[in-house]
């Protein structure tokens, strides 16, 4: 093994020195300029500083004023970093839109906030922490093959062509117009054959189809990188045919740097370069296994090691120098590669054509970010049923029940910021467009989807002011303490102030040190007699009332935890003392969370009814149940995944209780991912998808319900009936899977989505590119609103190609979507490229296959009553195309 693995090795270096030593005029000037600058700094380093820019932790260089960077970014949905940041849904309810100049115009926010963030670093002196980096770690272009899949709800679906589409606006937001000289570099993520389960991504070895590489699990990559010009990409846990997708000759060198020409650096998902000698075993210890990634291409190793603060992490790079693994040179490719970003995306000064990142913190969290938000949640939202209850007349006296009526953390979704605008539950969203209407709100019982912040609205200070007071201390020492000691800080704090919510501040003050300890005392004023319940998080301290404590927390509590909640009945007007302590060194932030519920449902559901026109049941899931690698093990969900397509078992039984109310019952749904509507479709009036959808979510489904808004989203998922209906989670064949290739009938299709109005497809005419059909074809169809309200209408365009082995039912080849006035007609057209046209044959070859195809150009996918219209062309050649 290790002398393969060293002979690999060796033919890396040679196509990695090929690619450094590339002459200046075979690369565009920005780009050349920054790798010759970034050599210059490259070859006045020790091999010590070396290796530790070779981290996510890059530590600053004094002498040659190199400030510390941090490539640990993430904004999958919105920036994250020290100060409130604009919470966009959730990137499955983003493709819901099929909107991608809608989905740019979102990463164009984002990559605004990034910057602000990294100005915010600079400015408070920690730059070198996580979220102040000019790169994101987005986006995620993994399919979303299985409705198991925790993480999922990351992606943009389960379609290649939409993934890549959407990925690329995302890309193109991020990183501006001009890719060579990028205002955030995007990294699209986890390259490659990466979806699942969570539990064993670590040591997965998956040995996909030829057809099923090229037709479904690289297409989005190559278009983000391709098309879209990413500066960087993200390399996956598991292997992919036997070697670690962080040290793979296919992966990294044949597709990506070979057939694709990328330029840009790669890093490694956190500690899948660990995995390469610790899980997958595939090289015998750390020195050879950070030699696989290196000489494989592997540029920037991010390592959960350095979230404690260990500096050790470039020693294995040091003894697999020291044993001949890998030269020097190895690592000065991979750190010009690492130095000209930082010089292309303004970190570091100097590039002729680059002025240095000036964007104002005051960029971030603005009000035109904010209706953003509430635009894309709104136009994300899927209308799957109406039997005539939606939208709500006026007057309508609403009935609002189910653990998530009146939520806000379910809004967030997973890989977003605990800070924003205060976040609007449905119910806050109904009372706010239905002022002065009987909106009730009927608790529900205690549920595994409890648990939401405290509103600062409940809190007040020791002197009675609103909000809660706030106390920073200085750590006597940077440096971690002994095992087993306790941090010691300073006894005077640095900084008083008094804050609308339980959150720290500390990023934002360059008098609080890196290393500080918060105290957070007031009280929390109950709003209304009932049963709650409270939990801490990142926190040690009490909540106690009348001097008896209600919640203790006696150490810190760590990421992934489940909240332990505590129940305790509380009257109208009860001060609830609150002491707690966070410490800068803790995660996950410091918060109080809370939950009203009732211990007599039938009692509440009867009397919260009684005087309702229509029940609005807002069930679902959150991101608590499924995401990433989760410690949660229970009926229905397992490590961060679905063992079925079911809501919780409560949540059933609430629906059926419902229905026999007798009442029109309305069901929204947030989730990630495809669950089990059938009950659903045959019981309730109406139901809407919302995912999880950002910040304004909740206003944004009241807009929905009362007709303000027309609802446009669709499907970027199929939503079958069952696990029963699909492969193994652990099978990554596309057998069975997906729209293009699953036989059954789904309880909704991908792209499905209704309207307040209706719409009538004209004559669909097609007419060939220059030199014939085998290079494209524009389709041109007149689309007109035939109903009485205005509407956006999502005109989807199909392929249905002949038969061969490996062929789709038929597969999306394009999108656009249009808002049409009442009896507006508008002409779509549809541009399809020469590789829009192809398919994959069973070898894993992109070919423009002859035969005779049929294109669909319709509000759906290709079937009895769905508006559309449809021709007929025909491919005579066979033409070959491109990895």
């Amino acid at each position: 093994m290790l002398k393969s693995l060293i002979t690999s090795t060796g033919s890396s270096l040679a196509i990695a020195v090929a690619i450094v030593a590339a002459p200046a005029n075979a690369q565009a000037g920005s780009w050349a300029e920054a790798d010759a600058k970034a050599r210059e700094i490259v070859n006045k380093l020790t091999t010590d500083e070396k290796v530790a820019q070779l981290l996510n932790t890059a530590p600053a260089v004094a002498r040659l004023n190199i400030p510390a960077y941090n490539w640990w970014t993430e904004s999958l949905h919105g920036a994250m970093g020290g100060v409130p940041t604009t919470n966009f849904p959730e990137p499955i309810g983003l493709a819901a839109t099929f909107d991608a100049p809608l989905v740019r115009r979102v990463a164009e926010v984002i990559s605004t906030e990034v910057q602000g963030l990294h100005t915010l670093g600079r400015r408070t002196g920690r730059l070198g922490r996580i979220g102040t980096g000019l790169n994101t770690w987005s986006p995620n272009i993994n399919i979303f093959r299985d409705p198991r899949w925790g993480r999922g709800q990351e992606t943009y679906g389960e379609d290649p062509f939409l993934t890549a589409r959407i990925g690329v606006a995302f890309v193109n937001g991020i990183q501006g117009d001009n890719p060579d000289l990028p205002n955030v570099v995007a990294t699209p993520k986890h390259f490659a054959v990466h979806s699942g389960p969570e539990h064993s991504r670590h040591v997965d070895n998956i040995y996909p189809t030829a057809h099923d590489l090229e037709d479904t699990y690289l297409p989005a990559f190559r278009a983000a990188i391709v098309d879209g010009k990413a500066g960087s990409i993200m390399c996956a846990y598991n292997r992919v045919y036997g070697q670690s997708a962080c040290g793979s000759q296919l992966l990294l060198r044949d597709y990506l740097r070979g057939a694709w020409d990328f330029r840009g650096y790669v890093v490694s998902d956190c500690d899948s370069v660990v995995d390469i000698y610790e899980h997958h075993k595939y090289a015998p210890d750390a020195a050879t296994g950070v030699a696989v990634a290196l000489t494989h291409g592997v540029d920037n190793e991010c390592n959960n090691a350095t979230l404690g603060g260990r500096m050790d992490l470039g020693d294995r790079y040091t003894e697999s120098l020291r044993r001949g693994y890998i030269r020097t040179e190895d690592i000065d490719t991979a750190l010009v590669r690492l130095f000209s970003a930082r010089y292309r995306n303004g970190d570091l000064p100097g590039l002729s054509a680059r002025k240095p990142n000036a964007t104002p913190v005051s960029a971030i969290d603005t009000a035109e970010s904010r209706e953003l938000a509430l635009t894309v949640a709104e136009k994300s939202l899927v209308l799957l049923k109406n039997d005539g209850a939606l939208p709500f007349r006026p007057g309508t006296r609403v009935a609002l029940i189910g653990p998530l009526s009146d939520a806000t953390r379910v809004l967030r979704g997973n890989y977003s910021s605990t800070r924003s605008a205060p976040p609007i539950s449905v119910a806050d969203g109904l009372r706010r467009a239905m002022p002065g209407a009987d909106v009730t709100v009927v608790p529900f019982t205690a549920s595994v989807t409890d648990g939401d912040p405290v509103p600062g609205s409940v809190l007040v200070t020791p002197d009675g002011r609103p909000g809660i007071r706030t106390e920073y201390y200085n750590a006597l020492d940077e440096n971690a303490p002994p095992p087993g000691a306790e941090r010691r800080f300073a006894v005077k704090p640095v900084l008083t102030s008094v804050e609308p919510g339980i959150v720290s501040r500390a990023s934002e003050f360059r008098q609080v040190a890196n290393k500080h300890k918060v105290l957070f005392t007031g009280s929390l004023v109950v709003p209304e007699t009932g049963l709650y319940r409270l939990a801490l998080t990142g926190v040690k301290g009490t909540l106690s009332l009348a001097g008896k404590p209600l919640v203790e927390a006696k150490r810190y509590s760590r990421w992934a935890e489940p909240l332990q909640l505590v129940d305790a009945r509380l009257k109208k007007g009860d001060r609830v003392a609150i002491n707690l302590q966070g410490e800068s060194d803790i995660a996950p932030p410091a918060q109080i969370f809370w939950k009203r519920i009732t211990d007599n449902l039938d009692l509440d559901l009867k009397a919260g009814t009684a005087n309702a026109d229509v029940v609005v049941a807002v069930v679902g899931l959150t991101s608590d149940l499924e995401g990433e690698e989760m410690p949660i093990k229970i009926e229905g969900f397992s490590g961060g995944d679905k063992t079925t397509l079911d809501i919780p078992a409560d949540q059933r039984a609430l629906l059926e209780r419902a229905r026999a109310l007798g009442k029109p019952l309305i069901v929204v749904a947030m989730n990630g991912s495809a669950i089990d509507l059938s009950w659903a479709k045959d019981n309730a009036a109406a139901i809407v998808e919302a995912w999880y959808p950002g910040q304004s979510g909740g206003l944004a489904v009241a807009n929905v319900l009362t007709g303000k808004v027309n609802p446009a989203g669709r499907l970027p998922l199929t939503f079958y009936k069952s696990v029963a209906d699909l492969p193994a989670f652990t099978d990554y064949s596309m057998a069975g899977r997906t729209y293009r290739y699953f036989k059954g009938t789904p309880v909704y299709p991908f792209g499905h989505g209704l309207s307040y109005t209706s719409f009538r497809y004209g004559k669909l005419s097609i007419d060939p590119a220059s030199g014939g059909i085998e290079n494209g074809l524009t389709a041109t169809v007149d689309v007109t609103n035939t109903g009485d309200r205005a509407g956006d209408e999502v005109a989807q365009a199909y392929i249905t190609p002949p038969g061969f082995q490996g062929a789709p039912r038929h597969a999306l080849r394009g999108f656009e979507r249009v808002s049409l006035n009442p009896h507006e007609t508008k002409r779509i057209t549809i541009a399809l490229s020469q590789r829009d046209l192809s398919f994959v044959t069973a070898e894993g070859d992109r070919q423009l296959i002859p035969g005779e195809y049929r294109l669909t150009v319709g509000s759906g996918q290709p079937a009895a009553g769905i508006p559309g219209t449809y021709a007929a062309y025909a491919v005579g050649k066979n033409v070959d195309l491109p990895k």
